[in-house]
């Protein structure tokens, strides 16, 4: 609340009252056979008769897989003290600073940039793995990835470009499997991956830490499970945390940016310093597909409670004409055209572009303090 940094590294068993201080910590880390529960395997069978172990009752994995509680899961205490030494290296320089240290040093990414092209698709059809496209962006051994195995729709880490410590926010596009909810299709926003992107911004916040959008979204998931698992209740937590956030963002629309999937991976409306697009990208309420067969829907219906009945042969004609309507305003140059997005950069040119971005960004600017509206629980 006064605004200190506060770490956490779990490295044996945290039990009742004792285990709730890690969590109140800004980031957690906890390794490998270490524990955090509010009572342990013996209290649990003699309270209510339950036999777990150690590890399913709240050990790492767990945490790190399920709960969501660990940011940080670590094979052994050394890796734990390495990555907390990273972490706080990502720290401003100057006591009070809100802006992030200046680069010490130059780095190359770990894949070079014309490597992006083996990766994506002129159609966007082409699935393919966040960690690969950061690779060619962000400085090589400079990843910490948060929340890792929690959320697996989108990747959030703490990273380096050019040297400058910056928060990555990038939709990932595989289809995932996790121990709680299930496979999970590439390029949608779940509820897990919603509460991480919000409490990853919110620490950026914190730390002082611009952020880097990388958007390939389709958009929230919707249907019965979704809304029960509290989709707009954590979709609203990652709008919040964003529409607030004071940070500077730079936003890069990849591939696609529908439907309210652009308000959470800060579009236009959420005032990002800058917001580019590859030629590929596609920008709108929802996809050309989805949306030409609701709009020939309701069209067809229009045209059936009228004195002349539609033929097959004029709906699909209709349905032809909106569907291509619909695809030329998806094309990024129809946005650009209009101010959407502020440049259409090559793919490759990407690690270059936002070296030159942050370093307009992060020159110092007026002081704001970070506050979220209601975040409901």
């Amino acid at each position: 609340a006064a605004g200190i940094p506060q770490f956490a590294a779990i490295m044996g068993n945290c039990v009742a009252g004792g285990a709730y201080l890690p969590v109140l910590c800004d980031k957690i880390l906890m390794t490998k056979g270490s524990g955090l529960y509010l009572a342990g395997p013996s209290l649990v069978k003699a309270a209510i008769g339950q036999i777990v172990d150690a590890e399913e009752l709240g050990g790492a994995q767990m945490h790190a897989e399920i709960s969501g509680t660990v940011d940080f899961f670590e094979k052994d205490d050394p890796s734990c003290l390495k990555r907390l030494r990273s972490l706080v290296a990502l720290l401003p320089e100057a006591k009070g600073s809100k802006t992030s240290k200046t680069p010490e040093e130059t780095s190359k990414p770990a894949m070079d940039s014309d490597k992006v092209y083996d990766l994506i698709s002129f159609d966007g059809q082409k699935n393919y793995d966040a960690r690969d496209l950061l690779a060619t962006v962000i400085d090589e051994k400079s990843m910490d990835e948060y929340k890792a195995d929690y959320g697996k729709t989108i990747v959030t880490a703490y990273a380096r470009i050019n040297g400058r410590p910056v928060g990555i926010v990038a939709n990932q596009r595989l289809q995932v499997r996790t121990k709680k909810e299930g496979i999970q299709m590439g390029g949608v926003i779940y509820s897990d991956s919603a509460d991480k992107a919000a409490r990853f911004v919110m620490d950026c916040n914190q730390t002082g830490l611009p952020i880097v959008f990388l958007q390939d979204v389709t958009g929230f998931m919707v249907g019965r499970d979704a809304e029960e698992s509290g989709i707009i209740r954590s979709g609203a937590k990652l709008v919040n945390a964003v529409s607030n956030s004071v940070v500077p963002k730079i936003t890069v629309v990849v591939g696609g940016s529908f439907g309210a999937g652009n308000y959470a991976m800060c579009g236009k409306a959420y005032d990002p310093r800058f917001i580019v697009a590859w030629p590929t990208a596609r920008y709108a309420v929802m996809g050309a597909a989805q949306a030409s067969d609701t709009v020939f829907t309701i069209l067809a219906r229009a045209r059936e409670r009228g004195d002349k009945k539609a033929t097959h042969e004029e709906l699909e004609e209709l349905r032809d004409k909106v569907k291509q309507s619909y695809e030329e305003q998806t094309d990024i140059r129809y946005g650009a055209a209009r101010g959407w997005v502020d440049a259409i950069i090559q793919p490759h040119e990407t690690r270059d572009v936002l070296i030159r971005l942050l370093d307009y960004v992060s020159r110092p600017m007026p002081k704001a303090r970070f506050h979220t509206g209601v975040i409901q629980v």
